[in-house]
């Protein structure tokens, strides 16, 4: 294929590949680390509250990334975690280690993993073919969870043979040979030698001006109703995962945690392959898809609850995934198509970091309030019930049913009009 003769494609995906081993590991080993040192959902819940700070960090990070050289980020971002997460291990051994450090570490980490992943989103159009973009973020996703799909599986496995002290010490090694991959990366840096020399003053004025645009953007009517219903299905599965370790513990152990984890990851992997290969997907509206999708996974939700055994739990984690993975290929390549590839990066900034601000209240109420008072099965039904209103209010509503086909969308669907007045005048 000609995506992986593409030598700097090939150095994000391996590097990518191997950052993702890692955090799926860690991924089990933390919350469940978390969860066995308080025995409280509560605290798994305020671990994704206190999430909030990288995020609110993220929505400024657009215009940083659309000019840092993504090499120096993608390195310095893994050196920088492998940093903080040996630090573990040494408390541990030490017997200091204790829930609220953990609760400070995690959201550090979590930090990189929200910039690095839209710098890396971004800087797609620049290192291959528009018409390349749908099949390069399918091999994003690809890696992105299949990997996620065996370490969520093998984490939980490894964290009950030999502890989750030591998946941190394999994720710190994991990160430096990441950070020693993404160092081969050779693309062009986005800041010429002239821009240096503009005055600080100047330059604020300029990163004020980049991000507000973002947000500009985000306000058009078909963006953000989009994203209001993200903010809100974001919101029950950050409730969902932050409930989980007890759900897991009252139903088989930390090895079970780790099989509804993969069961999550495989189902949106599924989705995310399926996407490119369903011709029905070209001939329908992306608003339509979006309806049918959150519908369909909210009634696999709901499924849940009446499940009597741990096979068919794994079984419906995964099939109300699938729609998740095929609708997260089709609007980033949508996304793609429709911005103007200067502004990808602030865009896909504020958009991820918009759609992320409901998930550190929803892991608050989910975990520390629902979990707690009502248990963990009722979150998830509120989940269902949830996912399944958002799909409904997507169809009925004109502005997201009347959506294009991807192949059809153009500026005029994502910028305000006078971006594409100004950008008129630029080709004239």
């Amino acid at each position: 294929m000609k995506l992986l003769k593409n030598r700097n494609f090939m150095v994000m995906l391996s590097g990518r590949m191997v950052t993702n081993i890692g955090e799926g590991l860690y991924a089990v080993a933390a919350m469940w680390l978390i969860f066995e040192l308080s025995g409280s959902t509560f605290y798994t819940g305020l671990v994704g509250f206190f999430s909030i700070i990288p995020r609110l960090i993220q929505f400024v990070s657009g215009p940083i990334i659309d000019r840092l050289p993504l090499r120096q980020l993608l390195v310095s971002a893994q050196i920088i975690q492998a940093l903080l997460l040996f630090t573990v291990p040494i408390l541990y051994f030490f017997d200091f280690l204790n829930v609220g450090y953990l609760l400070i570490i995690t959201p550090l980490m979590s930090l990189f993993n929200m910039i690095i992943f839209p710098a890396q989103t971004a800087a797609l159009p620049t290192i291959v073919e528009t018409k390349d973009l749908t099949k390069a973020n399918s091999w994003f996703t690809l890696v992105y969870q299949g990997i996620d799909t065996l370490t969520f599986a093998l984490g939980g496995v490894i964290v009950g043979l030999t502890g989750a002290i030591a998946v941190y010490l394999m994720d710190v090694i994991l990160l430096l040979i990441a950070a020693f991959i993404f160092s081969f990366l050779s693309i062009r840096a986005k800041i010429s030698p002239s821009k240096h020399k503009v005055p600080i003053k100047s330059r604020v004025k300029i990163y004020r001006k980049e991000l507000e645009e973002g947000i500009e953007i985000l306000k058009v009517e078909a963006f953000k109703k989009l994203l209001i219903g993200v903010l809100l299905t974001n919101a029950v599965w950050a409730g969902i995962i932050a409930i989980s370790p007890q759900f897991a513990a009252q139903n088989g152990g930390s090895a079970f945690y780790g099989f509804l984890l993969a069961a999550v990851a495989t189902g949106s992997l599924i989705g995310a392959l399926i996407a490119p290969l369903i011709k029905l997907f070209e001939q329908v509206g992306l608003g339509k898809i979006y309806s049918f999708a959150f519908m369909l996974s909210g009634t696999f939700m709901l499924a849940i609850f009446f499940s009597p055994w741990n096979w068919l739990t794994i079984l419906l984690f995964c099939l109300a995934s699938i729609p998740g993975g095929v609708t997260n290929i089709l609007i980033n390549a949508t996304i793609q198509k429709g911005i103007p590839k200067e502004m990808l990066g602030r865009v896909f900034s504020a958009a991820f970091s918009l759609s992320g601000f409901a998930a550190p209240l929803g892991s608050l109420i989910g975990g520390s309030v629902i979990g707690v008072l009502f248990g963990t099965e009722i979150m998830i039904v509120i989940g269902g019930f949830v996912t399944i209103l958002v799909g409904s209010w997507w169809l009925v509503d004109r502005v997201t049913r009347d959506l294009p086909k991807m192949e059809n969308i153009t500026p005029e669907v994502f910028l305000p009009k006078r971006f594409l007045d100004k950008k008129q005048v630029d080709n004239g």
